[in-house]
């Protein structure tokens, strides 16, 4: 048994480079014991410390994997180095793992990747620098203290680099601090709480806080999940929210009493659009459906509801039809139907056995000549289609919904905003659990060629997790695996 420790800084290279040497050699994972230095104690301002350069041996590994791993030796679990050289040491013999979205060790990894990210994000969010003494040069500088719950302060820092070159700048946490001196940026072991003065910026801050708090939005546990409690001591804004959110029920009705009402014209035309009774079956909805399109408005193409058994474990939800939707009568035919049909393949989430539709019913277009442009839905399509989506979730019945982009999770949750952050999750509505995804289009809309096959591996991840919710994920072989 060999026993590897490794930095607190610079953890990512030395991690490589023993895990290229040790798989160059052959050294199968049971042999390998992976360590974490425990920090030495430092003055706040010592001198930095780097790990010496390994030359380890040239070994080809697929990049996703390697992005992967610059991700996971980042998490806080004592066995992340252990998990991932297992994981490198099946890869080897087997390319393809990497992209196999069902395997449970690559799912993992995939999760503690999301941790860190999320980690990484909310140092960038939560970190509040105080004005301290000073620097050279006469740049001035700056001091933070924060508690990561993950090993990101190192691949983070850069971040704050690049954002604050013209100052000088310190972020200690109890593990790492991380400073930036005359656009240097160096690392030092971690140090207990500074004590850092309080700044006059700090009581602007707050007044600014507080002018930009929506009361209609306040979800306690929304917030918290987003700005957990364990950062609030660090921030001076925090400080405020108790009394915020006390007086949000008062401040939501004032803000009601002042705000304008959906324009009378537009309003009387969603209501007659709708049937004034509710339905009891699917055909007597698309009956309802199909009287409704003998007129259509301007600019819009026919009522299109969804396909798929009635009841359903799991029940899709898009944005609204296309082009080649509205030709057909049918949801999710044209190339973001396409996507995911080949996503869901992957996934293992058989398309038949769920229920796909839209929360938009009709599409919006603008005719340029003979073309009919997409045109983005608004609140009011949104209106439109709660009548019919309503029915068809009281219909369908499902222990799931997949919401797929920033349109279904507006009409299923209240808000659109934050989906990149908010994707994977399950959020509890009115309508039951509902995963948010990404949506096919936004991902067909993506320019730069890995980000949209980064963009689709997380999407697949989604369908994946969804399938396995609601008992629809095939076995393995019938995806075509060995």
């Amino acid at each position: 048994m060999q026993t590897i420790a490794l930095p607190r800084i610079g953890t990512d290279h030395a991690w490589r480079d023993a895990a290229r040497r040790h798989l160059s050699l052959g050294t199968p994972p049971e042999d390998l014991l992976w360590s974490f230095d425990a920090p030495a104690q430092t003055d706040l301002f010592g001198s930095p410390e780097a790990p010496a350069p390994t030359p380890s041996p040239a070994l080809t590994m697929p990049r996703a994997a390697l992005d992967l791993a610059d991700r996971v030796v980042w998490h806080a679990d004592p066995q992340r180095f252990a998990r991932l050289y297992a994981f490198f040491w099946r890869l080897r013999q087997r390319p393809g793992l990497i992209r196999d979205t069902a395997d449970p060790d690559l799912i993992q990894l995939r999760q503690m990747e999301k941790n860190t990210r999320r980690c990484a994000h909310k140092m960038k969010a939560f970190v509040r620098f105080r004005d301290i003494a000073p620097g050279t040069a006469g740049r001035r500088r700056f001091a933070a203290w924060f508690e990561p719950t993950h090993h990101t302060v190192e691949p983070t820092a850069p971040f704050f680099a690049r954002r604050f070159a013209d100052m000088d700048w310190m972020i200690v946490t109890p593990d790492v601090t991380a400073r930036f001196e005359d656009g240097v940026l160096s690392f030092t072991h971690g140090s207990p709480r500074p004590d850092l003065p309080e700044d006059a910026t700090e009581e602007l801050w707050g007044t600014y806080f507080c002018n930009i708090f929506n009361p209609a939005r306040v979800k306690i546990s929304a917030m918290t999940s987003e700005m957990p409690r364990k950062y609030w001591h660090n921030m001076p804004e925090a400080k405020h929210i108790p009394r915020l959110i006390a007086e949000a029920e008062v401040r939501t009705r004032e803000m009601a009493d002042r705000a304008p009402s959906l324009p009378p014209v537009r309003a009387a035309a969603i209501r007659r659009s709708l049937p004034d009774a509710p339905v009891q079956t699917m055909d007597a909805l698309r009956a309802r459906a199909v009287a409704a399109n003998e007129t259509r408005d301007e600019g819009y193409g026919r009522i299109i509801l969804g396909e798929g058994p009635q009841p359903a474990p799991l029940m899709v939800i898009g944005e609204q039809p296309g082009d080649v939707e509205d030709q057909q009568g049918r949801p999710f035919v044209g190339p973001a139907g396409q996507m995911f049909d080949s996503a869901a393949q992957t996934a293992g989430l058989p398309r038949e056995a769920c229920f796909v539709t839209n929360a938009v019913k009709r599409f919006r277009y603008t005719l340029r000549g003979k073309r009919r442009l997409h045109h983005p839905p608004d609140r009011g399509d949104i209106a439109h289609g709660k009548w019919w989506l309503e029915h068809e979730i009281a219909l369908t019945r499902p222990r799931l919904i997949l919401a797929m982009g920033g349109t279904a999770a507006l009409a299923l949750t209240g808000r659109k905003d934050g989906l990149l952050t908010r994707r994977g999750g399950v959020e509890e509505t009115a309508h039951g659990p509902v995963l948010l995804t990404l949506h096919p289009a936004y991902i067909l809309r993506l320019p730069d060629a890995s980000a949209r096959a980064e963009a689709l591996d997380a999407y697949t991840q989604d369908l994946a997790k969804a399938a396995h919710m609601t008992g629809l994920a095939l076995p393995l072989r019938s995806q075509g695996r060995a």
